[in-house]
């Protein structure tokens, strides 16, 4: 166990939670984290209400550890239906032990999810978003950088700098996210100051996620510089740098109408690379840090790695500091 407030707030072994990404964060997936000592989330923002409700139940039956449902308040259903007060009464319901809330203000359900007995983390883009949420009364809160895959602020503050501006902002735990892909980042994360990590785009390349093949084959196979922000005017996001992403970019690079660039966009993107597998014409969400995702492996086997990597790298800071004491 590596104990963290983070995971003492949580219930869990090791202070990392598996994002909440939509189309393939289902319950094999969350189940699995959890299982193995991290917290298994569920993205139900493409779900519709008796989804979500059959994903709890499947995470329940294969797991009796904590997991969580990550609601974006924001629709970003295909057919633009705004669901959440369906998904949170789904949430509440079914007693789920924690909910992840973004992309809307925490005042909305956070009361209201923890009369329910829930524990609440929101994610936030700034120092001044997190002091908001914390006022709000959230448990926690995740600071997640513009090098996060997915939804993301354009012109937002890069991992480096945003985790500790949000620590000294606010007193409750912080969880740091983007970026952040194996155990050497887990440590960075925390000499910031940050109680654990959330990590997306390394889960997506497990046995037990549900992407398409292709999706994960294409996250394997992106070099360093393989993922790109795109439609910063129009919910911001950064995904691989697929031939649709690569030409929004050009279409913004050249001052192109905001409604030529929403039209390329569309509104099914995101199924058509990560469910139907379709690289050239979808939206493949993917994080800064693809370039450290360089296998597919199941979820005992990434955790077991993720722990590694954080443990050698606090034993790697230690010998550095005696190194240093020795000369001095």
């Amino acid at each position: 166990m590596l104990p963290t407030p983070l995971s003492t707030l949580l219930g869990t072994d090791l202070p990392i939670i598996q994002g909440g990404m939509s189309w393939v964060s289902h319950f094999n997936l969350a189940s699995a984290v959890s299982n193995a000592g991290g917290l298994g989330v569920l993205g139900a923002a493409t779900m519709d209400p008796e989804e979500l409700r059959t994903e709890i139940q499947a995470v329940r039956v294969l797991t009796d550890r904590p997991f969580a449902v990550n609601v974006p308040l924001i629709s970003v259903r295909p057919d633009g239906t705004d669901t959440n007060r369906a998904l949170m009464d789904v949430v509440m319901d079914q007693r789920v032990p924690i909910v992840i809330t973004g992309a809307g203000s925490a005042k909305l359900f956070t009361k209201e999810l923890q009369a329910a007995g829930a524990i609440v983390l929101h994610v936030v883009p700034s120092p001044s978003l997190a002091r908001k949420a914390e006022a709000a009364g959230v448990d926690g809160v995740v600071a997640e950088s513009t090098e996060a895959g997915g939804h993301v602020r354009a012109g937002g503050l890069a991992t480096l700098s945003l985790v500790p501006q949000v620590v000294d902002a606010v007193a409750c735990p912080v969880v740091a996210a983007g970026g952040i892909a194996d155990g050497r980042g887990i440590l960075a994360a925390m000499a910031l100051g940050a109680a654990g990590v959330q990590i997306g785009t390394r889960f997506v390349a497990t046995r037990e996620c549900q992407a398409h093949a292709a999706y994960k084959r294409a996250l394997i196979d992106a070099p360093a510089e393989g993922s790109a922000l795109y439609s910063r005017d129009y919910h911001a996001s950064r995904g691989l740098a697929t031939e649709i992403v690569v030409r929004l970019v050009e279409l913004e690079r050249t001052g192109a109408p905001q409604s030529e660039i929403t039209s390329l966009r569309g509104r099914d993107r995101a199924r058509i690379g990560c469910v139907e597998g379709h690289i050239d014409e979808g939206i493949c969400p993917a994080g800064s840090a693809v370039g450290l995702v360089d296998s597919e492996l199941t979820v005992a086997d990434l955790m077991a790695e993720l722990e590694r990597g954080l443990r050698s790298g606090f034993d790697a800071v230690e010998r550095s500091l005696d190194v240093q004491r020795s000369t001095d």
